[in-house]
């Protein structure tokens, strides 16, 4: 996470003070939170999910968490 700070601070707020001529770089705006979401419709098989949360773990580097959607039943 330190990496992606210090490039957001040495290269990313420069491009956007001179994008949007901002002559303080607090005026640039802020990274304050990054949410990775995953749809991945309906499973039948308890691996796919399993390899689906194994994938978002390498990528995202923390365990994810699962919210099961309700079904849309009529009853």
């Amino acid at each position: 996470m330190a990496r992606l700070r210090d490039v957001y601070k040495n290269e990313v707020v420069k491009e956007l003070q001179k994008q949007f001529s901002y002559e303080n770089p607090m005026q640039v705006p802020k990274i304050t939170k990054v949410v990775i979401n995953m749809g991945s419709g309906e499973f039948g098989d308890k691996k796919v999910l399993e390899n689906a949360l194994s994938d978002m773990a390498k990528i995202s580097g923390q365990k994810p968490v699962v919210n099961l959607a309700r079904s849309e039943s009529g009853s």
